[in-house]
């Protein structure tokens, strides 16, 4: 990875949050949620997702901790990342390729024999999970990660 393509993915993965809420919490209602989506790969090795995004995926959850201190303090703002499970999507897609399948589908079928809840997952389970976040049902919670992945 180069040192342009390593910062490129901290600025676009992480930074954009940062920047995001501190021009967005001023006006942003008191008990509002700003939410980011995350990767299992901050702190798991996942072949093939490199470039620097692992560790932007990692700055981004650090970052979410801080920002739901210092929002919430401010602003009264809730800060949360989601980190969704393997599902099959058009960047998952690109995440390199077997001989066969798709890394994705590689992992989709890991996931379904191994993950407490085999089953698939789709988009919705992650919307619902970001749903819940933003809305008054999560009103105490702030800072967290949560995992929305058959609890892989």
């Amino acid at each position: 990875t180069s040192r342009k393509g390593y910062l490129a993915a901290s600025s676009a993965s992480a930074y954009s949050l940062v920047s995001l809420v501190q021009k967005m919490g001023p006006i942003l209602n008191e008990g509002g949620s700003v939410l980011s989506l995350t990767y299992i790969a901050s702190e798991s090795v996942i072949p093939g997702y490199g470039g620097g995004m692992s560790s932007a995926k990692a700055q981004l959850e650090s970052d979410t901790r801080v920002l739901a201190f210092e929002a919430g303090r401010k602003w009264g703002v809730r800060v949360n990342t989601i980190s969704a499970g393997p599902l099959k999507s058009r960047a998952a897609a690109a995440i390199g390729k077997g001989s066969e399948k798709t890394f994705i589908e590689y992992i989709i079928d890991y996931s379904k024999e191994n993950a407490p809840l085999g089953q698939d997952l789709y988009s919705d389970d992650v919307g619902n999970a970001g749903m819940f976040l933003c809305s008054p049902l999560a009103r105490t919670v702030t800072g967290v990660t949560l995992y929305v992945d058959n609890g892989l």
